[in-house]
């Protein structure tokens, strides 16, 4: 795949519920798996109306598919925190080398 087919690749959007149960609506902007562990990761960005900028936050979730379902879990083990963390830099640099 070359980096202009990955431009006009769909986004995946999930809409994940708040505190008040009103679904938000966000970007998959990665998926992974942690060398060693069993365990599913996704990284997502907020889609909101205003003009993108570098200051988005970005969220980790632990997940798992259920057929057409897909379970989120919140991270909150920190040394688990660190290991997603650190994978994802990683992946992140590589991506930005081939870019």
């Amino acid at each position: 795949m070359t980096k202009d087919d990955m431009q006009f690749e769909e986004p995946e959007i999930i809409y994940i519920p708040d505190e008040e149960g009103n679904e938000e609506e966000f970007e998959v902007i990665m998926k992974f798996e942690v060398d060693g562990s069993e365990e599913k990761y996704m990284m997502v960005v907020p889609v909101t109306d205003e003009a993108e900028s570098e200051e988005d936050e970005v969220y980790a979730f632990r997940y798992e598919e259920d057929g057409d379902d897909l379970k989120l879990f919140t991270i909150e083990d920190e040394e688990e925190w660190n290991m997603v963390e650190e994978t994802f830099n990683t992946l992140l640099g590589e991506m930005e080398e081939e870019g």
